[in-house]
């Protein structure tokens, strides 16, 4: 086997007589077969390029398969390990630990995947948030109705590889094995979540939906189970608590029961929605994207006074989502269906909190973060029904008005379907942070030549991007330094920041857990 690097036009890479043209004239060879095992998109000149990279095989060998199925065994009588949460570390958690012979009682306060479509069509078209279904809380957590993104930098924490082989063998598609930039999409992720589920079942798992943590029994230091909602205790050494960034219960609960939590720095702003087209144009170097090209996407960063201003979870051909898990509040975020095919594209737009932003907040000690939190998405929430409009209306203001500090008269198409109203987000947003937008917007018009638009929009508020709170855990043992069998995993602990390395802190804490 021989590895090559190709770079060819996006027309071309989907061309395989082309690619075995130039395969051949670049090793000098004739009968062979290659397979395709990296691709990424340079669009940093004109024209742009797909760069592959690919291994030639020589005909008489056996090309190697994408994915070897995992084989599950079956665990009914194996050690049960309380899982609380089925998102993305509770499910590869419990995965993991069926692997080695333990048998996960996942509990999750949401319900299953075809239930839960209903409330989140509820909050769009109804405006009804039920606090217990939502984007944010349900089989698969805030990944099933939030993109699928895949692309992590946490490649030194596991195995990247094993988790993407994993979502392959549940249905994903097998270009995630190979696009630098992989993704599921929102219309594909329900049937992989479905999919992990009936392997968990199917092998000796349980998995108890509408199944809410309502204390966690704890008896000299030792974890000896937990209580749900309906009283019912579940009896285990070992608790994984892997609830996500927006359990915030589950935080009051740890700070009244004296368990030490800490507060953690996030990030706060706003989304930002574009034409597709013009993200194109400007990403392209054109004025038609290519039929062999995806929806183009962007990453921004910038310090503005000594604080970072960024883009987050980006969307190309997406939509902007209502995400609150209580009423009273607003809440944003974005998605995308695999073929990307909306006309807008959003992102969040954030800048990093800081100490000095909750200065108002240091009575609430490790919870400053989240009350500051929470107040910001009340704000917003008012805002709008100040306008009168009542609901999941999110406030909103074309983008260069925000740059100039006036309320947009009137307001452009948006994607975020329970609607919106205009507002001056000054009002909504701490002065910091606006401020910092501000800046961060026209340095990034200075970086992307016709993003500074008045057709842009900007919907508040992007507050979600992390938890506002860590749970500490020992390095070696994964555990709470204090309580033996707790062991904090994935976003809500602060030890992950999207589906990938969510699911690689799951297996993690499942590992160490058998050791």
């Amino acid at each position: 086997m021989q590895t090559i690097q190709l770079s060819v036009l996006p027309k071309e890479a989907v061309n395989n007589d082309f690619l075995e043209q130039k395969i051949a004239q670049a090793l000098n060879i004739i009968n062979f077969q290659f397979k395709i095992t990296k691709r990424s998109i340079d669009a940093r000149r004109k024209p742009v390029k797909i760069n592959l990279k690919i291994e030639v095989y020589s005909d008489e060998e056996v090309i190697p398969q994408s994915i070897t199925e995992k084989k599950y065994p079956n665990i009914n009588s194996g050690k049960p390990v309380i899982v609380v949460g089925f998102g993305p570390a509770g499910m590869f958690a419990a995965l993991k630990l069926i692997e080695l012979g333990f048998k996960p009682i996942v509990i999750e306060r949401g319900k299953q995947v075809k239930e839960r479509r209903r409330d989140i069509a509820d909050i769009n078209k109804k405006h009804i948030v039920n606090p217990e279904s939502n984007y944010c809380f349900g089989e698969g957590g805030a990944g099933t109705f939030s993109d699928g993104k895949l692309y992590t930098r946490s490649k030194k924490r596991g195995n990247v590889n094993d988790i993407l082989i994993t979502l392959v063998q549940h249905g994903a598609p097998e270009d995630i094995l190979v696009d630098a930039y992989p993704h599921i999409g929102t219309n594909k992720l329900p049937n992989v979540v479905t999919a992990i589920r009936e392997t968990i079942l199917s092998n000796g798992g349980e998995i108890h939906f509408n199944t809410k943590l309502t204390d966690i029994i704890i008896k000299n230091k030792q974890v000896e189970g937990v209580v749900t909602q309906n009283g019912n205790k579940i009896v285990a050494k070992n608790v994984i608590l892997a609830t996500g960034h927006s359990a915030r219960d589950i935080f009051y609960l740890l700070n009244d029961k004296g368990i030490t939590i800490e507060s953690k720095p996030f990030a706060l702003g706003v989304r930002i929605e574009h034409p597709q087209k013009l993200i194109d144009s400007i990403q392209y170097h054109c004025d038609e994207r290519s039929d062999y090209l995806p929806p183009a996407s962007y990453k921004l960063v910038q310090q503005v006074k000594q604080r970072g201003v960024f883009s987050f979870c980006m969307c190309p051909g997406g939509v902007i989502a209502p995400c609150a898990t209580a009423p009273g509040e607003i809440v944003t975020n974005g998605w995308s269906p695999s073929k990307r095919n909306n006309p807008y594209a959003n992102s969040g737009i954030v800048v990093t909190i800081e100490e000095d932003d909750l200065s108002a907040y240091v009575n609430y000690g490790a919870l400053a973060g989240l009350e500051f939190q929470k107040d910001i998405e009340q704000k917003a929430f008012i805002a709008a029904g100040n306008k009168g409009k009542i609901g999941q209306y999110a406030p909103a203001q074309r983008l260069m008005d925000f740059i100039k500090g006036k309320k947009s008269i009137d307001l452009p198409e948006c994607s975020y379907t329970p609607g919106i109203v205009s507002a001056n987000l000054h009002e909504i947003l701490p002065k910091a942070v606006a401020i910092r937008l501000q800046e961060g917007f026209k340095s990034f018009g200075n970086k992307m030549r016709g993003y500074l638009t008045n057709e842009a929009i900007i919907v508040a508020v992007e507050s979600r991007t992390s938890s506002p709170v860590k749970i500490p855990r020992d390095k070696e043992t994964l555990q709470h330094p204090n309580i033996k069998g707790l062991y904090p995993c994935g976003e809500g602990a602060g030890y992950a920041g999207g589906i990938v390395s969510a699911a690689i802190d799951g297996q993690k804490c499942a590992e160490t857990i058998t050791n």
